[in-house]
């Protein structure tokens, strides 16, 4: 006969941790039975599928992540609208389009279509999505022949979405292309500078200099500073300014630091050009004045114009004399009335004391 076995009470430190088991397995959440468990891990270690399904879906796999880092990185095509790109989104460094070069860009275009896509970026809150980085040319020539033609195949354009400030920049990306593709006139690179400071991407067209062409040598961004600074003084005037020569950019420069500004204004104002040769006799003349004028040799008193000081605020500050006697000029892209008549009253403050 079995013994009978004696069953014994179990003690509290048992009971105790018997609820806190009980209390951790509730917290988890919904207990289920052993068995569905069982069956769930059983299902989950067993993959019907056959060794060449398993091996295409792990492919799939690779090649969908390797998409996501493409498309992240910016070497993947696309078919994008035009009416979906802002062809203005930046001010574009190219002065000139040449109208003939553009005509043969379309012929090629018909003939053998858009080898080369074009480069765009992301913008938030516009009325387009994407904004024109490079390839300015060949978005007008297909939005020329999708306006002549009104052919589906020419109202969208090859693109390949870019995150400019990986590439240091939009100015910075836009330039580099253009260099890269067809060299840049000083003037061209003088102008994009002081645009890129004036719309707050640099402190100063100096920085901004530096910043854009950084593979450039000390002297060739000297150059382009003095390209600068003639785009700043006369390039609401000059009908040429891309053509202008190495030599006489610089002269020009040297001039508007004597400060022959008002003569050189004064000669494009009263002539009429219509080619740049034209344009460049004028400029001659008008600086044969400013050098007669600066160079006590030849006669006439030499101008005295103070090195511009360019502020954090992007305001850049010049002082300088000439036969109406000394003066400040103000410019930059915070300058206005209300700032010019403030400046005003503190000099007229610290001029008018006792003594002055």
């Amino acid at each position: 006969m079995a013994k009978r076995r004696k069953l014994e009470a179990p003690t509290a430190e048992a009971l105790q941790a018997l609820e806190e088991e009980v209390s951790r397995d509730v917290a988890r959440g919904p207990m289920s039975a052993p068995i569905a468990q069982v069956a769930a891990e059983a299902a989950g270690m067993h993959d019907t599928r056959t060794p060449a399904e398993r091996q295409a879906a792990a492919k799939d796999r690779s090649d969908a992540e390797r998409l996501r880092e493409a498309e992240a990185s910016g070497r993947v095509m696309q078919e994008i609208p035009l009416d979906q790109i802002d062809r203005s989104a930046l001010v574009r460094d190219r002065v000139v389009i040449d109208r003939e070069s553009l005509d043969e860009l379309k012929h090629s275009i018909l003939r053998s279509g858009l080898r080369l896509p074009i480069e765009v970026f992301r913008m938030e809150g516009g009325e387009k999505p994407y904004g024109l980085l490079s390839g300015y040319r060949r978005m007008m020539a297909m939005e020329e022949l999708y306006s002549y033609l009104e052919h589906e195949k020419y109202a969208s354009i090859k693109a390949v979405v870019r995150d400019p400030e990986t590439m240091g920049g939009t100015f910075a990306a836009m330039i580099e292309e253009n260099e890269i593709r067809a060299s840049l006139s000083h003037f061209e690179r003088g102008r994009i500078a002081v645009i890129a400071a004036q719309q707050g991407a640099f402190v100063n067209t100096e920085d901004a200099v530096n910043a854009l062409f950084p593979q450039a040598s000390k002297a060739k961004r000297s150059k382009i500073r003095s390209f600068a600074l003639i785009f700043e003084e006369l390039g609401d005037m000059l009908e040429f300014p891309d053509l202008i020569k190495e030599k006489d950019g610089l002269r020009m420069a040297a001039a508007l630091r004597e400060g022959g500004e008002s003569i050189l204004r004064q000669a494009l104002s009263e002539s009429r050009t219509t080619s740049a040769d034209e344009e460049a006799r004028v400029l001659e003349e008008a600086l044969k004045q400013v050098e007669t004028k600066a160079d006590p040799k030849r006669g006439g008193r030499p101008k005295k114009v103070a090195s511009p000081r360019n502020l954090s605020s992007g305001v850049r500050l010049q002082a300088g004399n000439d036969d109406d006697g000394w003066y400040i000029r103000i410019k930059g892209r915070h300058v206005d009335r209300e700032l010019v008549e403030v400046a005003m009253a503190e000099l007229e403050r610290l001029l008018d004391g006792p003594g002055r």
